[in-house]
């Protein structure tokens, strides 16, 4: 006896509801197995930091600094940071930074909110150990309690272009005064 769409064995025939319920689960089970990568996708599904928060750099004032405050001033530890950075490029390349100057994403510069402009400041990446010394050019702001954005130049010499953050320890080599100039 042969059976076609028409005349189908009832106690063997699939039920249609059945087979679109089951269609909408693999569906959805390839949607949620697709690798998402968007700012709601990080807030919800980010961990907090394993590393200290970012502590906050005092800012010097315009006022002149005598010689005794410089001799004090030499004897305090230079100060460090740790936190995650990230690094910015392409679409920023050209256009003007914070401080006046063109962006060059391959020089070794940096976005920080608060540290003075011209400030020198070493970068450690805490995973590879590659450091880079980069000067502070931009302002911006920064996700997820990112400490500092860096040029692409400065990302790739640490090794973190590809993974686009990266846990950093900063040390603030020479931090410019505001209103001074050598």
């Amino acid at each position: 006896m042969r059976r076609d769409a028409n005349n189908m064995n009832p106690k063997t025939a699939v039920p249609f509801w059945l087979l679109v319920g089951a269609s909408c689960v693999a569906i959805g089970a390839a949607v949620l197995t697709f690798p998402v990568r968007s700012v709601l996708a990080d807030a919800l599904l980010s961990r907090p930091p394993a590393v200290a928060p970012t502590v906050a750099v005092p800012v010097k004032s315009a006022t002149p600094v005598l010689a005794e405050d410089k001799q004090a001033e030499s004897k305090v530890p230079k100060h460090l940071l740790r936190g995650v950075a990230s690094w910015y490029g392409g679409v920023f390349n050209g256009r003007k930074t914070a401080n006046g100057e063109t962006y060059d994403m391959y020089a070794m510069t940096a976005c920080h909110p608060t540290l003075p402009f011209g400030t020198q400041v070493r970068v450690v990446n805490m995973r590879n150990h590659r450091s880079v010394v980069v000067r502070i050019n931009d302002r911006g702001f920064l996700y997820d309690g990112r400490i500092m954005d860096l040029s692409y130049g400065a990302a790739k010499e640490l090794g973190m272009v590809h993974a686009g953050l990266a846990k950093v320890k900063l040390q603030i080599l020479k931090e410019e005064v505001p209103g001074q100039s050598e």
